[in-house]
């Protein structure tokens, strides 16, 4: 299975493919593109449309996730996040996928453990869990990683909740044993 995620911004999007081999997510690529913000937004739209598109054909994932939209104190930018967004989501339906959304506290609670996690936090955790080595990798890039991640995390989530008898919350060492990709113990 290959999942594709961004991390929609309107000057950087960032996009990491990942692929489930035997229940072992691996990294296919992570990316950013950054744009002048002095562009017209109309054509930083058709760019992160193009942007995602190159993903897409290049890797056909399966399923495209995406970070949904939160709501700050600059309305401006909160539109802006809507448009590109959208365009993401078109550039996934267009091409034949499904499409995911994951709000930012999901996100780092899947991969961190900590719904409030921070950046250095979630890219560490990434850079843990995919193996990866490369030491620059902008916070875009590990973001979408990430979102691609937590839809991996919730597919197994979902399954197993059909497997579940009651609804009762788990402790520690079901979710050990229901979760055994984000256990890591350190190696001395």
């Amino acid at each position: 299975m290959r999942i594709i995620g961004i991390d929609p911004g309107s000057v950087i999007t960032g996009a990491g493919v990942i692929e489930i081999v035997n229940g072992t997510p691996g990294v296919l690529d992570f990316d950013a593109l950054k744009m002048n913000s002095k562009m017209s937004m109309p054509a930083r739209l058709k760019k992160i449309y193009d942007f995602c598109i190159a993903k897409i054909q290049k890797y056909n994932p399966e399923q495209l996730s995406v970070e949904t939209a939160f709501f700050g104190k600059n309305i401006q930018s909160t539109l802006k996040l809507g448009q590109v967004r959208g365009v993401v989501m078109l550039s996934a339906l267009n091409s034949g996928l499904g499409v995911s959304e994951y709000s930012p506290r999901e996100i780092k609670k899947s991969v961190t453990g900590n719904g409030a996690a921070s950046k250095t936090q979630v890219q560490n955790m990434v850079r843990r869990i995919l193996s990866i080595k490369e030491t620059r990798m902008l916070s875009d890039a590990s973001d979408a990683l990430a979102i691609a991640l937590c839809h991996y995390y919730g597919s197994l989530n979902s399954k197993s909740l059909i497997v579940k008898k009651s609804p009762k919350k788990t402790d520690w060492k079901q979710f050990v044993e229901n979760n055994p990709g984000k256990i890591f113990r350190r190696v001395k």
